[in-house]
């Protein structure tokens, strides 16, 4: 099988295709009942066998999860299954009030994420976000944090909603790695307009992580993949969520034809109303 692309960050190598975990934590952006049937559905085992998958096609680098031994017991029993390491991007909420108290309540949780095997560390947008001054153009208590991380071993990063934020931490020099930024084809969530994101990706001092590319199932696969592959720059990854194995399975052979400019060899939903317009 094709091996994915692959990127750096710093000096670690990672699969430019991003696992993403939404839609395991039960995280729908679509209502409570679905979210509640995501989180009855996601069980450890079903987890293990979709983590096979992508680490065959050689995508290894998960973002998100959680620091139970559920969670991580999952991750490793497929790591096992396939004989390859997966590399651990961990976003945590982090105490933003900044005194004593939070900077040790921090300094655990960060050590947590060590722990459960974090190699990068990106603080959660509900961090970051409320660190982010538009007055003085910069992310407050980030260069305590990223020192932080930085003295836990790991590779600091910055997860942000908002497209302002990678831009206050290049003209400040913040010591991160890369940044997590939505993107998609249909604007879901996302702060400015699509043109206006897709400006600051490309000036990005570092490698931007976009995420939710599908806007929430708002696009098809091929149209939300397609957007994000053709649009970002080659060091630059695109991190998409599934609830089975078969949907890894697509959107990994979907994402390798954009990228190679081929037909993708999947198979199309069929329905009466297109036998019409299929080749004899």
């Amino acid at each position: 099988m094709t091996q994915f692309p692959r990127t750096l960050i710093e000096n670690l190598s990672v699969s430019r295709m991003i696992i993403g975990t939404n839609w395991w934590m039960g995280f729908s952006h679509t209502s409570k009942a679905k979210d509640d049937e995501i989180k009855r559905l996601m069980v450890p085992d079903r987890i293990t066998d979709i983590l096979e998958v992508f680490l065959r096609a050689g995508v290894d680098t998960l973002l998100g999860g959680t620091s139970e031994a559920s969670f991580v017991g999952a991750v490793r029993k497929a790591e096992d299954r396939v004989g390859r390491k997966i590399i651990r991007m961990m976003t945590p909420t982090l105490n933003v009030a900044g005194d004593q108290k939070a900077d040790d309540e921090n300094r655990r949780t960060i050590d947590d994420c060590r722990k459960a095997g974090a190699e990068i560390l990106l603080p959660h947008q509900a961090t970051i976000d409320a660190l982010c001054d538009r007055t003085t153009r910069k992310i407050r208590q980030m260069d305590k944090i990223c020192r932080m991380i930085r003295q836990a071993g790991m590779i600091p990063g910055l997860s942000t909603h908002m497209p302002e934020a990678p831009v206050y931490a290049d003209e400040s020099g913040l010591d991160v790695a890369t940044y997590i930024q939505i993107y998609n084809a249909v604007g879901f969530l996302m702060q400015v307009e699509v043109d206006w994101v897709h400006r600051m990706i490309w000036q990005a001092k570092r490698p931007v992580i976009t995420i939710k590319p599908l806007g929430v199932n708002k696009v098809l696969p091929l149209v939300g993949l397609a957007f994000n592959w053709s649009t970002i720059r080659d060091q630059d990854m695109v991190c998409i969520g599934t609830t089975t194995p078969d949907e890894a399975r697509e959107d990994i052979e979907l994402s390798l034809s954009i990228l190679e400019r081929r037909t993708a060899d999947v198979q199309l939903q069929r329905t009466r109303s297109k036998a019409s317009v299929e080749r004899k």
